[in-house]
């Protein structure tokens, strides 16, 4: 049993990072090429608490062939929530993903023509509360609660909790915990995401990476 936990945070860590095709109850049709994001637009190293080994990502490159075969799997609807997808193809963008005691935590910044509409987001996620998948990685529970979000003047904000279990877990094995926090205005989304139990103040962490990115976007 203690394997299979192991084999399900290793896999539903992949499955949660950026992914590039949307579901069609919450994402648009994909759209030209956004602007270029540079790393600058980033929070810079040290701006996590107790972060080390930060690696960085292009997020065209991040919106990966393993990412997309996911989308094979049929779960009712609810694929894009599970599998925590925001980012489509045809964004362009930058990111970082940092460990920290307790789990690690990754940060993107994207520009796309047409980013996610955030409140449409929350209620699919809503309505995907609970969710059983079954695929290559095996069976696992998906338990998604959608938080108050941070208020941001002149933005959308998003912010929820995933659990990822297997059937039947007993309470003594917790699983893999994720949240995300979410900014979006015009072309520009910023996404914070932590995995574990990092203790970390995401939604203040969003606002500090909003903020910081509007200077090197030219917002």
């Amino acid at each position: 049993m203690a394997a299979r936990i192991r084999a399900l945070v290793v896999s539903a860590a992949a499955v949660a990072t950026i992914s590039g095709t949307p579901g069609e109850s919450i994402q648009a049709a994909p759209a030209p090429p956004s602007p270029t994001v540079p790393e600058a637009a980033l929070l810079p190293p040290g701006s996590v608490p107790r972060a080390s080994a930060r690696d960085g990502f292009d997020v065209a490159s991040a919106l990966s062939t393993s990412d997309r075969r996911e989308t094979t799997v049929d779960i009712g609807g609810c694929e894009d929530v599970v599998h925590g997808r925001l980012v489509r193809d045809g964004a362009a963008g930058q990111g970082f993903q940092s460990a920290v005691p307790g789990g690690q935590v990754s940060e993107l910044v994207a520009r796309m023509t047409n980013p996610p509409d955030l409140a449409a987001w929350a209620a699919q996620a809503g309505r995907c509360s609970k969710v059983t998948v079954d695929d290559a990685a095996g069976t696992a529970v998906s338990t998604v609660t959608v938080h108050p979000a941070p208020a941001v003047p002149d933005a959308k904000t998003l912010s929820y909790e995933q659990l990822l279990t297997l059937p039947g877990q007993p309470p003594e094995l917790p699983g893999l915990r994720l949240r995300t926090v979410a900014i979006a205005a015009d072309d520009v989304l910023v996404v914070l995401r932590d995995a574990g139990t990092t203790g970390l103040d995401l939604d203040a962490l969003a606002v500090d990476a909003w903020r910081h990115a509007a200077g090197p976007l030219g917002r």
